[in-house]
Formats: C-alpha cells, structure tokens, sequence
C-alpha cells in the first residue's frame, strides 16, 4: 500500500478505536519482512501521542494463512502469560481490505549481524540467551484450552505426531514449488521420517523463533515479534529452530549465535520449560534446515511465477544451497 492510503486508513481505524480524531504522524514503511508490511507511526491528539506500528499482509484478496490472521491474538496470549513481547493495541477490522493489526512500537535493533559484531552489544550478548530462554518457556505455558481464539492455529491431525504433521507440510510444500531436483533434501527427508519423536505434549509453538525476530537493546531482549508461523506442537520445535545455522549470523556459539547449548537448555528448563530432549532438539534442527531451505524455494518461485515483484523474495532464492551444506554436515554428525 501507499502511504497516504495507510495514513487515511489509520486515521479512521484509530478515531473509531479510541473516540477521538489522531493526526498520523512520522508514517515510514520499515524494512525487512518479505511476507508483511510493516509501518511505523505516531498517533497524536493534542497531549496523547500513540507510538505504533501497522501489520499487515501485501495483497489484498488472497487469504491470510492462520499465523498471520491471529498474530494479534498470539502476541495478546504471549504477553499475558509474560512472554516480552510489544503490547499488542487493536486487532483490525475491514478498513484496508487486507489481515492487519496495530501494537505499541518497542525501539530496538532487529538485524543479527550487529547484534554479533556490535561492541555496544558486549553485555546484550552475555544476558540474551538466558533472557530468550525465559520467554520461550513461557510461551510454552499457552495451552489451547485456556486460548479457544487460537482453534484455527495449525496443529497436527488425531493420531499424528507434531514431527510428523511438520514434515508432511514441508514435503509437500517442497514437491510443489520446487522446479529442480534437490537430492541433500530428498536425502533429509528420508533421515527426518527414520527418526521421528512421537510426543504427547501439545503447546503454543512460536515457529520462527530466532536471531532477528526480536528487537534488542544494549541491555538485551526488548520484543519477541513475527508471530505468523505459529501452530500447536512439540516445544522442542522452537529449541531446534534457534539453533539452526542460518539465524547465527556468523556468531560462534548454536543458540542464536551467542547462547551455549547446555546453557541455554538449563536456563529454559529453570524457566519452567519442559525437560530438555537433546536428541529431539537435533531432531528439530535438523528439521529447520530443512524447513528454511523449502521457504527458500518457496519465496523464490513467488518471484519467478510472477505473483511478487520483491526483488527478496527473489534473493532468497540463492540461499537453498546453504541449507544442503548444512545438511551434509549436521546428517554426518558434524554439526555444533
């Protein structure tokens, strides 16, 4: 959307949420995010200003997947039970013909590189793992009986473990938008259904759970954000998923890229999280590569059929080979 289409929208969207008219002031399109647009503004009137930020899916029309349709339920669900995310304000309504929402802007640094490289970042580095592991145990508190707003959430079929249900996914996501052969993930697929965990637990699983998916600060975790590809299943997804080489940024260490692996499991478990299955932690990060280099594939054929323009979706494309490097290593037992 255009600017002046968000700031018109957003000016009737706030007056009929709070009862009074909002200049929308400092309105800028953020970057990053190839599936969302993401805007920043302040909402002022007279002495009340609303410091903000607008969600909201790209292309009218097209239905919105259940993460992005209930992030604002995810994030109301996650802050209730303590997790530290931005205080969600309004779900939306049919003002722009497109899913979004609206929360309270939280300043901090989003990119992984700086947070890796910065020498402002030295004590942020020290606290962030036990700060990630604390908020990730609490989102596994959320349970679907206690959240019947999040029903429409992905979660596995009767009798079908959550490995199985996410493996499924991705298969098939991959056999219909890969145009090429791709034999390291014929090969991981293979290994994933070899050792599948079959679990009882079902809990709230943030699904992207990651280096660059929350803001920071000097002094460490200030929002966990990107809610969208939440679902019901095993804890150990999102353990597995924070580990994955792709979101360490070139950091040395497998939790995030700064967090020690033991460290990180014992300071999840003190948290109040599950007990800690290293083996089902490698399960799911062997998983992830796998997941992350099918979404790979999957932006890159958005550009190439022609349905998106962004220039991201398509660079993203050039990444699948790392995934299959890693792969190789993590099925060889090479990983760290």
């Amino acid at each position: 959307m255009d600017a002046e289409t968000v700031r018109a929208g957003l000016a009737r969207f706030i007056e009929a949420k709070t009862g009074k008219p909002h200049a929308i002031e400092g309105l800028v399109r953020l970057s990053g995010g190839a599936s969302r647009e993401t805007w920043s503004f302040d909402a002022v009137a007279g002495e009340d200003r609303i410091e903000a930020i607008f969600r909201c899916d790209p292309i009218p029309g097209i239905p919105s997947m259940p993460g992005r349709a209930l992030e604002f339920h995810l994030i109301k669900a996650a802050w209730d039970a303590g997790v530290v995310v931005p205080e969600p304000l309004w779900d939306g309504d049919d003002t722009f013909g497109v899913k979004f929402f609206v929360m309270r802007r939280v300043p901090g640094e989003a990119l992984g590189a700086r947070l890796i490289r910065g020498e402002q970042y030295g004590e942020a580095r020290r606290v962030i793992p036990a700060q990630l592991a604390t908020s990730l145990a609490r989102v596994h508190t959320v349970r679907l009986a206690a959240h019947p707003e999040l029903a429409e959430l992905p979660q596995p079929a009767p009798g079908v473990s959550p490995a199985q249900a996410e493996v499924d996914h991705y298969e098939s996501a991959f056999r219909i938008s890969s145009p090429d052969p791709h034999p390291v993930f014929e090969l991981a697929f293979r290994w994933l259904r070899a050792h599948m965990p079959d679990v009882p637990e079902q809990v709230l699983v943030h699904g992207d759970y990651r280096l660059g998916n929350f803001l920071f600060g000097e002094e460490g975790v200030r929002g966990v954000i990107d809610w969208e590809l939440a679902h019901w299943g095993d804890p150990m997804e999102d353990l597995g998923w924070l580990a994955v080489k792709s979101w360490r940024f070139g950091g040395k260490l497998p939790m995030a890229g700064v967090g020690d692996r033991q460290q990180f499991f014992r300071d999840y478990e003190a948290a109040g999280g599950f007990p800690v299955d290293p083996e089902r932690v490698r399960f799911w990060e062997v998983y992830g590569n796998v997941k992350w280099g099918v979404i790979t594939i999957t932006q890159a054929a958005t550009y190439l059929t022609g349905r998106s323009k962004s220039v991201e979706l398509a660079s993203i494309g050039r990444r699948t080979a790392e995934t299959e490097w890693e792969l190789l290593n993590l099925l060889e037992g090479k990983g760290d």
